[in-house]
């Protein structure tokens, strides 16, 4: 497989199936992203700290599209996979197939991969149309992380995109540690 031919999709889990298909996933030796959160859960009346899908139905999926098609076809654990698609934005255009490149999928695998309340998601529609400065984060646990400035919830906070699918953003990053580019 050329290695160009490689890349990243988002896809759809249907049934919450997400936690499933990524081990059978990780047991193929394919790549894979699924943003997780710790949660407390009580079971059999005893609290529990447990590790959950910070996003459900969501799984992020590094092959190429061949082999992901030939897995959704073939391989029963992977049935659940649904690729994602864009909105034509145009009457007779055609909805494509979402992929994200490498450099985005860094950036929001290395900040979705942080725990606690230093991460927000948010529905992509609610950061899509709005404008920031882009910046590089030089210092702290998030240095070298690209992403914009943009104002949510009333803060100021630094936003990364996945175009088409939803974005992640910091909490909080002293203004000394951004570099605007």
């Amino acid at each position: 497989m050329d290695r160009k031919d490689i890349l990243w999709f988002p896809m759809r889990v249907t049934y919450n199936r997400e936690t499933k298909v990524k081990e059978s996933l990780d047991n193929l030796g394919i790549e894979n992203f699924m943003p997780v959160k710790q949660q407390f859960v009580i079971h059999g009346g005893h609290k529990k700290l447990e590790t959950l899908p910070a996003i459900h139905n969501l799984l992020f999926v590094h092959s190429s599209r061949e082999k992901l098609t030939e897995l959704k076809m073939t391989e029963e654990e992977f049935s659940p996979l649904r690729y994602m698609m864009t909105r034509p934005l145009q009457k007779n255009a055609r909805a494509e197939i979402i992929t994200i490149p490498d450099r985005s999928m860094d950036n929001f695998i290395r900040v979705a991969s942080h725990s606690g309340d230093s991460v927000i998601y948010l529905d992509y529609d609610r950061v899509a149309n709005k404008v920031g400065r882009k910046v590089v984060i030089t210092d702290g646990p998030f240095a070298g992380i690209e992403g914009c400035v943009i104002r949510v919830d009333n803060n100021r906070r630094v936003v990364v995109k996945l175009e088409n699918v939803l974005a992640v953003a910091i909490a909080f990053v002293p203004s000394a540690f951004l570099k605007f580019v």
